[in-house]
Formats: structure tokens, C-alpha cells, sequence
């Protein structure tokens, strides 16, 4: 077989990350020719320097919270100190284990694995130095970059989550600069550690994208976890020095700290890719791609962080899978974009599917919402935490969204998900039975008293 017939593949992907890997295993699954090409390692941003990593980050401290809250428990327990190597030593750890086995995955599939930097050359060429790999399809999932503000320079002392991922001790004060996801996970860590922590956003409230009674109920719990959270105010400056860093606000207030983690959101990996010269649309960094996650030149598709909407790893992954079946001819149904998961994983932990009442409002009109505080749950009380679900419904109609805060609130947004998913009426999910002791029961709850018949709340 000759060299330009080797290179030859049903697919080329152009990045290996959670959307990228994904559409190449279930394309090899399918049976296609696939070449997936990545400058760094398989994984990408959210098992490297995201999800993974951030995740072991907020597991070690809440190890931290339960050493000093031992004694509330009857358990005599004392906190001493983070030791940094050995967190990032498990949390490398962590991330080389699961590596390892995307690594494993790759060759098992028979994937044509390139590493080496790509641009897309034309619409079915992409171009790894020297060689260039032509494809009957073109996948581009390049992924995200963590951004900063116009005029703030990331070094020293201003950092993003890339480099406080690697900090080898643990700052006194910390400034937060945005009040989004990143924002607040990073901000309870930091305060988990023992830092001082203050969050600067400038929108009226922290998880602004969150329904407002999460955001309300964050704040709180913040408070009481003296994390200071400064809403509706503006970054104007920040200078550094040896010593410290220092915010001024549009205000002219100023705020001084050890560091400063600039959380600001994460911006599409796109420039210098050669998307536009190829015939590709692209809108302020961002590839514009269709429910099929087809971009305006055929054969090229579009998946993950590089396309508007939720940059979420599972958004990504579940699109390169859906991808790979579109190009074998499968015909699978369109992505409900609204029907994706979201989980901020700070304490407490926030988990929403759906619609936020506000848009929930502007989509039916009347809504009705219920609100089953964690007070009455169980399980919640044995693990002393505190929040609530949120569950919205059209008038008289199916469950529209269901928001959560609490600890482990994460693990209950699965049946969240199929409830909306399935527009099921709140009687529908009355009827099941969750098991007791669990905070899974807070959801069956809030069904039941938004059905009519209240259980442990009040109607």
C-alpha cells in the first residue's frame, strides 16, 4: 500500500480530547478508518488539566473539612496541615491511571494515533508537519483554553487554573477574579486549604447561568464558610509585586492577596488552525456547527468547547459519539442540549438538568415549582449538610428542570436527567420507591409533594 494510501481514512479527527477520543472509538467500533491527531496527550483539557485534576483537588479538601470537623461526629480528629506533593502526588496519580488506560483504549481500537501539532489544510486535508492526512470525513475538536481579560497579564502571582493546578504550597489570601464554575470550585478548595478567599464577579450573583434560589443558597453557605463573595462589581487593574497582588475594582476599592486566580471562563482553541481558510464560519473564536454538528463546508463536523453552548467534557464526548454514527449512516437523533447534566462539585455541591424557572417562564409561560428543603432528608442530616431540590414543571404539565445544592448532590443528577429527559409528569415519578436512607429520596420527595401529596414537607 502506498504512503498517500496509508494516510488516506474514512475520519481524521483534529484533537483528542473527551469529544475527539470519543468520536474516534466509536467510529473504530463502527468499523471506519480513523486517524486522531493530537499535539499533546489523549485526554485533552478535562483529564489533564480540568475535570480530573480539579476533582482530586476538591476530594483531598473535603478530606481537610472532615479532619476538622471530626469532633461534631463524635470522632476526635485534628487537621494539621495540607501537604501539597502529596496532593498533587495523588492526583497524579489519578490522571496516570486513567492516561494509561485511554493510551490502552487507543491502540485497541486500531487508531491511527498522530501526535504532533494539526491545522486543517482544506476541507478533507489536515496537515501534521510533514504529513498530510486526508479523511472522507474531518472532525474538529481542538477544545478550550482557560482566558484572561484584556490587558491582564498571566504570570507570577496572576495565575489561571492551569497554574494553580501545579502551586507547591498553599497561599494565605486568595482573590478569585470570576464568580462562573472554575470560580467558585477553585474558591472552596482554597478555602478548604486555609486560605482566605474573596470572589470578585461582576454579574449580580455567583453561578449566574444557575437558577437564582441556587445562587442564593451558595451565597450562603459561602458566608458561613467566610468565603467572601463581592457580586456586581467590576476588575479594573492588577498589579503584582515580589510580595503580593493587588485588584482594583472599577469602584476604586482594592483588594490584596498572596495570588490571584484568574476565572474568567475558557475560550475556543481556533486560532492559526487554518478553520476559517478552509471555508469553516467562525464567530469570535467559536465554530458554528449545526444540531448535527455539521459546520457550513461538507464532511467537516464540529465537536466539544470549539462550538457555542455548555463547555462540558460529557457535551463533547456524547457529540463525538454522535458524530461518528452520523458518518456511518446511523441516523442518531439530535443532542437536547437542554437536557444536559451540569454539576458545580464546590461545597455544597450544585447539580441542575433543565430549565431554570426563569427560562422555564419565558418558554411556557406558567410554571409551578417546588422547593423540598434537605432538612426533611435523612441521610442529609446524618451527613450535616444543607440545601435543597428544586424541581420546575409546566402548568399542569411535565418537569421541565431540577436543581440541586447540597452535598453529593452530583450523584443524584442521573435520575434527574431521565426525569426531564422523559418529560415526566411529577405523579410519574411519585410512583417510585427510593430506598431509605438516601439523599436520592429528596428527589422522590420534592415529586411527591409537587404531585399533591407531601410526604416529609409541608404542601
Amino acid at each position: 500500500m502506498s504512503a498517500q494510501a496509508d494516510d488516506t481514512f474514512d475520519i481524521v479527527i483534529l484533537g483528542g480530547g473527551s469529544g475527539g477520543y470519543a468520536c474516534a472509538f466509536r467510529a473504530a467500533e463502527l468499523g471506519l478508518r480513523v486517524a486522531l491527531v493530537e499535539k499533546d496527550k489523549v485526554g485533552g483539557t478535562c483529564l489533564h488539566r480540568g475535570c480530573i485534576p480539579t476533582k482530586a483537588l476538591l476530594h483531598a479538601a473535603e478530606i481537610a473539612d472532615s479532619a476538622r470537623e471530626g469532633a461534631k461526629f463524635g470522632v476526635r480528629t485534628t487537621f494539621e496541615s495540607i501537604d501539597m506533593a502529596g496532593v498533587h502526588s495523588y492526583k497524579d496519580g489519578v490522571i496516570g491511571r486513567l492516561y494509561k488506560g485511554l493510551q490502552g483504549l487507543v491502540k485497541s481500537h486500531d487508531i491511527t494515533y498522530v501526535e504532533g501539532t494539526g491545522t486543517l489544510s482544506s476541507a478533507t486535508t489536515v496537515t501534521v508537519g510533514d504529513r498530510v492526512l486526508t479523511g472522507r470525513n474531518v472532525v474538529l475538536a481542538t477544545g478550550s483554553y482557560a482566558r484572561s481579560l484584556p490587558g491582564l497579564e498571566i504570570g507570577g502571582r496572576i495565575m489561571t487554573s492551569d497554574q494553580a493546578l501545579s502551586l507547591d504550597h498553599v497561599p494565605s489570601r486568595v482573590t478569585v477574579l470570576g464568580g462562573g464554575v472554575i470560580g467558585v470550585e477553585f474558591a472552596s478548595v482554597f478555602a478548604s486549604f486555609g486560605a482566605d478567599v474573596t470572589i470578585v464577579e461582576a454579574l449580580p450573583r455567583l453561578v449566574a447561568a444557575e437558577d437564582e434560589a441556587i445562587s442564593k443558597q451558595l451565597e450562603r453557605s459561602f458566608r458561613k464558610r467566610k468565603i467572601k463573595a463581592l457580586t456586581g462589581v467590576r476588575f479594573a487593574s492588577a498589579t503584582q509585586t515580589e510580595d503580593s497582588v493587588t485588584v482594583t475594582l472599577e469602584s476604586g476599592d482594592t483588594i490584596e492577596s498572596d495570588l490571584l486566580l484568574v476565572a474568567v471562563g475558557r475560550g475556543p482553541v481556533t486560532a492559526g488552525m487554518g478553520y476559517a481558510e478552509a471555508g469553516v464560519t467562525v464567530e469570535r473564536g467559536f465554530v458554528i456547527a449545526d444540531e448535527r454538528c455539521r459546520t457550513g463546508v461538507p464532511g467537516v463536523y464540529a465537536v466539544g468547547d470549539i462550538v457555542p453552548g455548555l463547555q462540558l467534557a460529557h457535551r463533547g464526548f456524547a457529540q463525538g459519539i454522535f458524530v461518528a454514527e452520523e458518518i456511518a449512516g446511523l441516523a442518531p437523533t439530535p443532542i437536547d442540549e437542554s437536557g444536559i447534566p451540569r454539576v458545580t462539585y464546590c461545597d455544597p455541591e450544585i447539580a441542575s438538568v433543565g430549565l431554570t424557572e426563569d427560562a422555564a417562564r419565558e418558554t411556557y409561560g406558567e410554571v409551578e415549582t417546588y422547593e423540598y428543603n434537605l432538612g426533611g432528608n435523612g441521610k442529609s442530616q446524618i451527613l450535616q449538610t444543607q440545601g435543597f431540590v428544586k424541581v420546575v414543571r409546566a402548568k399542569d404539565g411535565a418537569v421541565v428542570g431540577v436543581h440541586m445544592i447540597g452535598a453529593r448532590m452530583g450523584e443524584q443528577v442521573g435520575e434527574a436527567q431521565l426525569i426531564v429527559g422523559w418529560e415526566a409528569l411529577p405523579d410519574d415519578v411519585a410512583t417510585l420507591i427510593h430506598a431509605h436512607p438516601t439523599q436520592n429520596e429528596a428527589l422522590g420527595e420534592a415529586h411527591l409533594a409537587l404531585a399533591g401529596k407531601p410526604l416529609h414537607a409541608h404542601a
